[in-house]
């Protein structure tokens, strides 16, 4: 019975032991490769980081202002705390209704002031009475806002405070989206002029960041005192100017 079982016992152990060296063999090479592959990824990504140009970009636009925006109010004095406010109410109050009228945009009230007044005579303090002054601000179109101002005075306002000059919602919003493509467009063209002269060429924009595309704030003109000198024959005559809109674009360029 044992030699009869020999025979079928050796041919099996054989052809196992041939398809297991048969595997180990052919699986080296597939496991080397994808090593290979895997250590050269992130040398590959490395290089591809490592070549790129950063370029920044400024696009500028003017645009003319058409808006402008006031702080006026009224100056008022008593002998006590409460005549003051009450006139400074009543005069804030007419001055408030005419602009009303007027259909100004953005009307608010901008300050409400109360403060004593003293005199000194040889280091003494006196209280002498009470100053009130009560603002607000408007906006108006420009080509309005000189005769506003004068009627404004004779509502009852005794100051104008500030006068600025703005451009609409909608000329800023052109004006960013052009100042944008302008700032791109000179990012484009460093990267060009650079790597035209090291001999190299681009392969596309890896990275944009928007640095800003925001109008500065308009220079404010302080008129205090002006309203007072008004004419009666003539408007106070008030231009506008231009403001200017300004973006930066940062590009990071393959090559």
């Amino acid at each position: 019975m044992k030699s009869a079982m020999q025979p079928h016992l050796t041919p099996c152990l054989t052809s196992r032991s041939t398809f297991s060296a048969w595997n180990v063999r052919a699986l080296v090479p597939l496991a080397l490769g994808v090593l290979s592959l895997t250590m050269a990824s992130p040398a590959l990504a490395q290089e591809r980081m490592l070549r790129t140009l950063t370029v920044t970009g400024q696009g500028t636009e003017s645009i003319q202002t058409t808006l402008t925006q006031v702080s006026l109010g009224v100056e008022v004095q008593g002998r006590t705390a409460a005549a003051a406010q009450q006139e400074a109410a009543r005069r804030s109050t007419a001055v408030v209704e005419f602009l009303r009228s007027r259909n100004v945009q953005k009307l608010q009230t901008t300050g409400i002031n109360l403060s004593p007044r003293y005199n000194y005579d040889n280091g003494d303090q006196r209280l002498v009475g009470y100053t009130a002054i009560n603002t607000v601000s408007f906006e108006l179109p420009t080509d309005q806002i000189g005769n506003i101002l004068d009627e404004a005075v004779n509502a009852g306002a005794t100051r104008i405070d500030r006068v600025g000059f703005i451009a609409t919602e909608e000329a800023i919003a052109a004006a960013q989206r052009e100042a944008l493509r302008e700032a791109t467009q000179e990012a484009r063209q460093q990267a060009d002029v650079v790597l035209e002269a090291l001999g190299l060429s681009a392969q596309g924009v890896v990275g944009v960041q928007i640095n800003g595309a925001t109008p500065p704030a308009p220079p404010p003109i302080f008129m205090e005192g002006v309203a007072m000198r008004q004419s009666a024959d003539a408007s106070t005559p008030v231009i506008g100017g231009e403001q200017e809109v300004q973006a930066s674009v940062t590009l990071q360029i393959s090559y």
